[in-house]
Formats: structure tokens, sequence, C-alpha cells
């Protein structure tokens, strides 16, 4: 939902998946609005949103990235303002 959120316009978004011998992973990218690098380091906090008030509650990042970590898996966001974002997970299998 946030990467349809970003985009304007028109709005590409792409999934990768994939796995090798120790974990599966997802990428999935879009040429969204980017985040800035005021706001890239919160993005995992619980209620950080940029969204205007009553779209967001702060919430799915910061949920999703507790249910990876619980399961010894990894999430990284980068991004580029103007340009996109790309979010990684990582999962090992087995997890």
């Amino acid at each position: 939902m946030n990467a349809i959120d970003a985009c304007g316009g028109e709005c590409q978004i792409k999934v990768k998946v994939w796995h090798d011998s120790k974990s599966v992973c997802i990428k999935v990218s879009d040429n969204g609005a980017g985040i800035g690098s005021e706001a890239i380091d919160k993005v995992f906090d619980p209620f950080f949103t940029t969204k205007d008030i009553g779209k967001g509650t702060g919430l799915g990042l910061s949920v999703c990235y507790n249910i990876i970590k619980q399961h010894n898996g990894e999430m990284d966001i980068t991004s580029h303002l103007g340009q996109g974002t790309s979010v990684f997970i990582s999962i090992p299998i087995g997890a």
C-alpha cells in the first residue's frame, strides 16, 4: 500500500522473489516520490508516518519489521527522492 500511495501519475511497482540455500528474499520497488533522509531512519518506528492525517497509522512497516525480526530476518529500505523506494526482506529458511 505504501508503494501505491507514494506513486503519482504512472505507478510502477516491481516485486522480485527468490531464494538461496539459506533464505527466502523479497524485493519490492516503486517509482514513487521516495523517502527523504530525515524520514528514512524513522520508517520502522511505531506511529511514524509522512501521510496526511487520517490517511495512515504509521504501523504497517513497524509491524512488518518486528514480525520479520522475530523470524531472524532482515528488512532494509533504500530510497532516493524523486526516484522511488526499494524494500528488501530476507527470512531464513525454516524460520
